[in-house]
């Protein structure tokens, strides 16, 4: 914690001209640490960064890492919302899940953060388990929406090589197959939509004025979207002007950098050392990213902003690309947008990948 606020005091100096939006505690579990931890750090960023009006300041938590005291600490230092990572109602799926949680762990969590007075909250969900059936995620569906949080978050399980889950996948009950997680995917936009919520992004929903301040900087680019985010911590990534990296993810290397800040002479550490694969994104990046991004919201990309971000229309970049999966019924082209249509969310890792450009292009 010492050496995260040294890093925090330390950067400062290439923010001055800049405010600060939104705060995110990622994960891992935040939400295992002290809220005087949590404070600190809050206190830190406000001591050397200027903060905007109402800026949303949000902590991931999973259930039953809170009680009440905490949760009113915490709202006392300044988070002003929380998404809680609940992933299912069935405990039995949770377990398959490895979760440590049960779904009444949950409910104690989500009723002291409401008691708290925490008026902005997400929840996240997950389909296509193991073993989950279609009346099962509709049961975590009702169960959830029930309890009228402003947010939430669904998304298909990915089975990522390497994990447990993975090397050991015979042992679990079978998980649904494509057909049946499509099938889950359109039951939530009907279910969801049925209970006030809008879907602005492809695997996200609020209710009105609610949509995730943070996670939307992070989809838009262009002049009209300047991007900049930055992290702290271990393994934390940035995105500054054009420049993209990240921390070291070594905590004694981290340690070591930072242990002397502060102390005479100490400006002259080699920060740098602890960032990585650094990269400056070309034009050709700013493209892609434009495009592969802001198509996973909802309202689609614009073709005067990109023209005007780029000096470039969007069809003599991507003309084929759009007129193909616009014929094949994956794109929809209303006014100056262009965006998945349903069908096309359906299969948006194959339609977005089709915007990474070859370098001769641009």
């Amino acid at each position: 914690m010492d050496a995260l606020r040294r890093e925090i005091q330390y950067e400062s100096v290439r923010y001055v001209d800049y405010s600060v939006k939104s705060v995110f505690f990622g994960g891992g579990t935040p939400s295992i640490l002290e809220a005087s931890d949590i404070a600190c750090v809050l206190d830190c960023l406000r001591q050397h960064y200027i903060f905007d009006k109402d800026v949303e300041i949000t902590l991931e938590m999973n259930p039953g890492t809170a009680d009440k005291d905490k949760l009113v600490r915490l709202k006392k230092a300044g988070i002003n919302r929380l998404s809680i990572g609940l992933q299912s109602t069935d405990n039995i799926e949770l377990k398959l899940l490895g979760r440590i949680h049960t779904y009444e762990d949950f409910l104690q969590t989500y009723y002291l953060a409401r008691d708290a007075g925490f008026a902005n909250i997400n929840i996240d969900l997950m389909s296509a388990l193991p073993g989950q059936t279609m009346e099962s995620w509709l049961g975590t569906l009702e169960r959830v929406t029930a309890l009228c949080p402003e947010h939430i978050s669904a998304y298909s399980l990915i089975i990522e090589e390497g994990t447990r889950l993975c090397d050991r996948l015979e042992e679990y009950p079978p998980v649904p197959d494509e057909d049946a997680d499509r099938m889950m995917y359109q039951m939530t936009k009907q279910v969801l939509a049925g209970k006030g919520y809008q879907r602005y992004e492809i695997s996200n929903y609020a209710k009105k004025g609610y949509a995730c301040r943070h996670n939307t900087i992070y989809w838009q680019r262009g002049i009209d979207h300047i991007v900049n985010y930055v992290g702290f911590g271990l393994g934390a990534s940035s995105l500054f002007r054009n420049v993209r990296w990240k921390n070291t993810g070594h905590m004694e290397e981290y340690l070591r950098v930072f242990a002397e800040y502060g102390q005479e002479g100490a400006e002259k550490m080699p920060h740098e050392s602890v960032k990585q694969d650094v990269e400056k994104l070309s034009k050709k990046d700013w493209m892609e990213e434009f495009m592969f991004l802001g198509l996973r919201l909802m309202q689609g990309v614009s073709k005067q902003e990109f023209a005007r971000s780029f000096g470039i229309g969007m069809d003599a970049v991507y003309g084929e690309t759009l007129h193909r999966w616009i014929e094949q019924g994956m794109l929809a082209e209303e006014g100056d947008a262009v965006r998945l249509t349903d069908a096309g969310i359906d299969v948006s890792n194959v339609v977005l990948a089709d915007f990474l450009l070859d370098d001769a292009i641009v």
